[in-house]
């Protein structure tokens, strides 16, 4: 069946004055700031007057481990919530915000499909309400006060070798990835290697995303570690200076943005940090807010299960003290038969042989929610190119495991496409899980790496090369041990090696590469392989197919 693009779909589309959206929670001109009139930002009043409300149900829509085409889980969530909404249950989806890198870069937009959007698609896709622009000009302003200090006879002793703090930008650039500054004659400043990263991949915008509130922002913002002395002591933000500065640029761009989906159902889109270096998830501020106005929020973090959902469980839950209720776990019957080594030309050829060899890896992501108390449900994104016997595979499996599990086609028909899996979660998620994280905290670093990659990876161990190990003695020296870990690693493969698909080898060690503590979000990096914080356009950037005519309708985004 075909349906017309994206962004026609979106432009034909009768939206609802965002006042009306905020009524439907209960929200009055007064709890929220207008952006135009489809588009609001929530006050920080209203989660502040609701402390005392019960929070409604927290569903986790996430993946098996995707392909490279991903596997629609955005999609799914916002179709999801259209289909509650189709049953009269209130409910909110909260997204991550789109960044402009991979918008006009490989990926194209972020705002669902089809007939599972959300909207205004072209606002949130470009600039939005400027929250993304706020963490780069606040990230900025740290790196021009902490290389002023180093000009300004260096007081705090900073080593220019051991500078962590770069620059940052929303747009991709392989040039600017490593750079010098500080050239000229002695006024230009002192030389010293740095980069750029992409504005998403910014401590700022992971802290922006791990805050409750501005206060609780500005203090993160303060304990970020931005570079080493030359006796390997931590120097800090709030040392340099400027905190409160960064705090005003970044007094708006805290509160969550509220806008629809296609079918007028509410949905908060806020937060974005990356999903490896960073821990991927949508704002505690709007998913915190969204419990608070209705009964069930649906939230969907970044790649799989095995990264965005566990990320969520060990890292955004601790700090936000959520409690989730039930974890979607969205596959195609493509993804299993790429798991199971049909290459990409081959994954419309049907083969239930291969669906059937791929199935370990939507067990393995099932497993993982369950090792952390949560019930789960299967979602099968559903396209015209499945068969009913590679369909008979998974509906079968299922049934054996005990997992409840619906296709969907909400891509084709929106909220209607989803009824049978909302039915689905509305029985689940009244059943009540035991959740709980998947380590304490006072655990040491390397067991607590361990315990993700062995528990959700299936690796058989971990090891730390020399750099890893060096980095380790650092972070316990100077007490930074006692954070959750943030895994940073392809999100294509259960190893570090996206070419290895399925499940990994027997008797195979991940390697730990590098440890890197960042203070201000609070949580320790560990890196499996180089993983690059500055993505390059394709040979073809989506930004080639966008136009806009002369009545400012756009063409081209998706």
């Amino acid at each position: 069946m075909a349906i017309p693009p994206d962004i026609e779909i979106a432009q034909a589309a009768k939206l609802k004055p965002i006042t009306e959206i905020a009524a439907s929670l209960g929200l009055t001109e007064d709890d929220i700031e207008l952006y135009g009139k489809y588009k609001a930002k929530i006050k920080a009043h209203v989660l502040k007057d609701r402390q005392d409300k019960p929070d409604g149900k927290l569903i986790i829509v996430s993946a098996v481990t995707p392909t490279k085409s991903g596997e629609g889980k955005t999609t799914m969530a916002v179709g999801l919530a259209q289909a509650l909404g189709q049953l009269n249950k209130k409910n909110i989806v909260v997204l991550r915000q789109p960044s402009l890198g991979p918008v006009f870069g490989i990926k194209g937009g972020a705002a669902g499909g089809g007939y599972a959007q959300v909207l205004p698609m072209e606002d949130i896709n470009i600039h939005f309400t400027g929250d993304l622009h706020a963490i780069t000009v606040a990230h900025d302003l740290l790196t021009s006060l902490m290389e002023n200090s180093i000009f300004r006879k260096n007081k705090l002793d900073i080593d220019v070798k051991q500078v962590m703090w770069k620059r940052v930008l929303d747009i991709e650039s392989r040039y600017l990835r490593n750079i010098v500054v500080g050239l000229g004659d002695k006024n230009g400043g002192v030389p010293y290697e740095t980069g750029f990263e992409i504005t998403t991949a910014s401590e700022i915008a992971a802290i922006h995303a791990l805050s409750s509130d501005l206060m609780e922002l500005k203090k993160r913002m303060g304990d970020i570690t931005v570079a080493y002395t030359s006796k390997g002591e931590a120097v800090q933000a709030k040392e340099i200076g400027g905190v409160g500065a960064m705090a005003i640029l970044m007094k708006d761009a805290v509160k969550p943005n509220l806008v629809q989906t296609l079918e007028n159902t509410p949905a908060i889109i806020h937060g974005g940090p990356f999903a490896n270096i960073a821990h991927g998830c949508p704002s505690l501020a709007g998913i915190k807010t969204a419990l608070k106005l209705t009964d069930y929020v649906i939230v969907e973090p970044g790649f799989g299960a095995d990264l965005g959902m566990e990320k969520l469980c060990n890292i955004a839950a601790r700090a936000g003290d959520l409690k989730p209720d039930l974890a979607v776990i969205v596959a195609t019957i493509k993804a299993l038969k790429r798991h199971a080594g049909v290459k990409y030309r081959d994954l419309k050829e049907v083969n239930p042989e291969k669906v059937k060899e791929g199935l370990p890896i939507l067990a393995n992501e099932v497993d993982n929610a369950r090792k952390m108390g949560l019930r789960v449900v299967v979602c099968m994104n559903h396209f015209y190119t499945d068969s009913d016997d590679e369909i008979k595979v998974v509906m079968d499996w299922a049934k054996a495991e005990g997992v409840p599990a619906a296709f969907t086609v909400t891509v084709l028909k929106g909220g209607e496409g989803g009824i049978e899996l909302a039915n689905m979660v509305l029985e689940e998620v009244e059943k009540g899980s035991e959740f709980h994280h998947l380590y304490p905290l006072d655990m040491p670093v390397d067991e607590k790496i361990r315990i993700i990659a062995t528990q959700m990876y299936k690796v058989a161990d971990i090891e730390l090369n020399a750099d890893a190990r060096k980095d380790l003695r650092k972070i316990v020296k100077l007490g930074f041990d006692k954070m959750p870990i943030c895994m940073a690693k392809t999100p294509l493969s259960l190893t570090d090696n996206q070419n290895i698909q399925g499940m990994p080898p027997e008797g195979y060690i991940l390697p730990i590469v590098r440890l890197k503590p960042s203070t201000g979000v609070g949580f320790i990096i560990a890196y499996c392989g180089d993983i690059s914080t500055m993505p390059a356009h394709p040979s073809k950037p989506a930004a080639n197919d966008m136009d806009i005519d002369e009545n400012g309708v756009i063409k081209g985004l998706s």
